[in-house]
């Protein structure tokens, strides 16, 4: 399958980029990451150089997004050509996933109105203010939607994203 994994651009979480990709592509999976400059810098101060800008992603050319969060996925919270992208995998029929704080950004897009997801602690009742049934698990998947609730289900994240 080919991921499509969106950073931001400052202060996107390190582990919860690392571990996921590392799982995926260990069991021949294609990872492709995309953010709104070239080069971005994790919270953990990661340097990822980016395969792909925001406005180049094409939902023909993935089978699911994945929104990683951190501090500075709050960038894509009103974001309208994240929110956009978000909407076009889902309405296609294609997994869309987020960890930590970004399954907000799901949430803000439209996305979660009456389906089960979870995010970190903080940010429950961000997510419950967007219509989404908050479990606080550690992973939770509701049809396509996969949400998980930060660093350290990071692992459990990227198994849950390899079984689609």
């Amino acid at each position: 399958m080919k991921f499509l994994f969106i950073i931001a651009p400052q202060g996107y979480q390190d582990i919860e980029y690392e571990t996921p990709k590392k799982i995926l592509q260990d069991k021949g999976h294609e990872v492709t990451t995309a953010s709104t400059v070239h080069e971005a810098t994790g919270a953990l101060g990661g340097q990822t150089k980016v395969d792909l800008l925001l406005q180049e992603a094409k939902v023909e050319n993935f089978d699911a997004i994945v929104f990683i969060g951190g501090p500075g996925s709050q960038t894509y919270f009103t974001d309208k050509q994240a929110h956009k992208l978000a909407q076009d995998f889902y309405n296609a029929g294609k997994n869309v996933a987020a960890i930590c704080a970004a399954p907000i950004i799901l949430g803000k897009a439209g996305l979660l109105q009456g389906k089960k997801a979870t995010c970190y602690a903080g940010g429950a009742e961000m997510l419950t203010e967007t219509g989404a049934i908050y479990t606080g698990n550690p992973v939770e998947k509701d049809g396509l939607l996969i949400t998980a609730s930060g660093p350290p289900s990071a692992k459990l994240f990227g198994e849950a994203l390899a079984k689609l």
